[in-house]
């Protein structure tokens, strides 16, 4: 008998789950002592050390709750997001050194993008909690803050708004994910005026989402630049069109994923939450990487068990080493090692994934 959860009998058993809190208190959590720092993990040609200890920063001085997300300037600059509110930014050079940080006093800074606008680089950020999403250059300084769709008729006066993510269009239309909140898609011009939303919550129909956790501008194939979106409830990826038609989904079962980053011809994203063989709704402490080639074949989970297909189908992936509890983004550098951020996870700074 396969052992991969059926969509409906999976989506039956993960109904519950359709609202994720936005802060670790909602969950009672029993933390476990970290195994020791260095092992080699992922599979084929995407293999990582790992190096817990890269973060040269002092926690007395720069304290986090959750690493959320983190890019690469073009000086090579890693730029962390945090939902601490004393220092929502944190900068560092690739030896994990200390260069730089500055804060917008966001208590759930969550969604970072990074975009390069005609020579100069810009952040895209996101507060889940109070429902802001704002442009800064690198310095911290407010560029534009786009105005909640409840405020400006998007949404209803009741609506619930908690962005988690942005993307940008090469034209500079802004893609809003409301994953904490109605589950749509919001598109905006480059000034954040409204354009369109698309997508919604339900189980069911394949156009619509449970958790649009992430979204990613996908130019891989220059002739055909789409949108790609986390359904993290539903365990998949699902790429729609710049204009919002839905087009297809990939299916990653046992991966309750988060925001898709493309680097390359390659898709990585964190696996915030996994399953057991024995329980497939979603569990705690069960966090890997799961790594897609350019035809969306899962090539690499490292921390989860090796990707393995039958009959053209992803059999169920989990946990197989304990190095994560949540992985909540993955940067890439130019050498291809990776950075992975962890929610939830006993306030850690970012981890290393030296490539070997």
């Amino acid at each position: 008998m396969s052992n991969i959860p059926s969509r409906r009998n999976f989506i039956k058993q993960t109904s519950v789950l359709g609202s994720i809190a936005l802060t670790t208190s909602s969950f009672n959590i029993i933390t476990t002592v970290n195994p020791p720092s260095g092992p080699t993990i992922g599979h084929g040609d995407y293999k990582y050390k790992v190096d817990r200890e890269w973060s040269k920063i002092d926690v007395a001085k720069f304290p986090v709750n959750n690493c959320h997300e983190m890019v690469m300037d073009r000086q090579h600059r890693l730029i962390l997001l945090t939902d601490h509110p004393k220092n929502n930014i944190l900068i560092y050079d690739k030896s994990g050194k200390y260069i730089d940080s500055w804060t917008l006093n966001f208590p759930g800074g969550h969604g970072l993008t990074l975009k390069d606008e005609g020579g100069e680089e810009y952040l895209y950020i996101t507060d889940a909690g109070s429902g802001k999403v704002v442009k800064t250059d690198l310095k911290g300084r407010m560029v534009m803050e786009i105005q909640h769709p409840c405020q400006s008729g998007v949404y209803p006066e009741n609506g619930i708004f908690h962005p988690t993510e942005t993307a940008i269009a090469p034209n500079g239309d802004i893609y809003i994910a409301d994953g904490y909140g109605d589950q749509f898609v919001l598109r905006y011009n480059a000034q954040g005026e409204f354009i369109s939303k698309f997508g919604g919550s339900s189980f069911l129909q394949p156009d619509k989402f449970k958790q649009v956790h992430g979204v990613a501008i996908d130019d891989r194939d220059t002739d055909n630049i789409t949108l790609l979106c986390s359904a993290r409830i539903k365990n998949e990826f699902k790429r729609f069109s710049l204009d919002g038609e839905y087009i297809e989904s990939y299916y990653i079962p046992g991966a309750f994923v988060s925001r898709p980053v493309i680097h390359d011809k390659m898709l990585y994203a964190g696996v915030c939450f996994g399953m057991t063989e024995d329980n497939y709704q979603m569990q705690l402490n069960r966090g890997f990487v799961t790594i897609l080639d350019q035809n969306n074949v899962v090539v690499s989970n490292p921390g989860g068990s090796k990707p393995r297909y039958k009959n053209g189908k992803l059999k169920l992936v989990l946990q197989d080493q304990p190095i994560f509890k949540h992985c909540h983004d993955v940067c890439i550098d130019n050498d291809e090692n990776l950075y992975v951020c962890q929610w939830n996870a006993d306030k850690v700074y970012p981890y290393k994934l030296i490539r070997v």
